[in-house]
């Protein structure tokens, strides 16, 4: 249940947290980086700009925030964006590989995953989920459903049924909003 996979062109690769190209096959994540025709900068902020466009070995890369793996073949995963990723018991879960598994049950219309914080795991995989009209979600069975995909530890600990996810029209989730709604729901503080 790959979030995405393709090749990875001469123009990119996946850098580590000292913006160091990883090694394929290493099973290491690090941050997609791009080189080619980009932008100057971002307006008046020369912050972002330091974080988002690299000089790597002479090169100029941008690095927008998605995370990734570079398989043995060269072929890169595609994570999801490190800004909700979630942090379980040491662990790092990206919300989309999770998502995909859960919008695969057919009693599931839309579905987000939050981290909720939790005194055990630092936070709790969350399962955020918009049932079928007259669906019934049974909260046991749904995460049976994503284990037989994905490992233990990416499965959500909890489910949070809601009337609706609530996306803008282009498709964008409030992951803020729906953390708060599903920690409030499940009374972690």
């Amino acid at each position: 249940a790959e979030t995405a996979r393709f090749q990875l062109s001469p123009d990119s690769i996946v850098i580590d947290d000292d913006n160091r190209p990883i090694a394929a096959g290493s099973g290491e994540i690090g941050r997609l980086a791009v080189a080619g025709r980009q932008p100057i900068g971002y307006y008046k902020d020369p912050d972002k700009t330091a974080r988002t466009f690299l000089m790597i070995d002479g090169k100029r890369y941008s690095c927008p925030g998605d995370f990734a793996t570079v398989e043995a073949d060269g072929t890169i995963t595609l994570l999801g964006r490190g800004s909700v990723c979630i942090n379980s018991g040491g662990e790092k879960v990206f919300p989309e590989e999770v998502e995909e598994v859960l919008k695969r049950h057919p009693g599931v219309a839309d579905a987000v995953v939050v981290g909720v914080p939790d005194d055990k795991y630092g936070e709790a995989v969350t399962g955020v989920v918009e049932p079928r009209d007259g669906a019934t979600i049974d909260e046991d069975e749904l995460i049976a459903h994503v284990r037989e995909s994905l490992a233990a530890y990416k499965s959500p600990k909890q489910i949070v049924v809601v009337d609706t996810i609530g996306r803008a029209p282009n498709g964008k989730v409030d992951y803020k909003r729906l953390k708060a709604d599903a920690t409030a729901a499940v009374g972690a503080a």
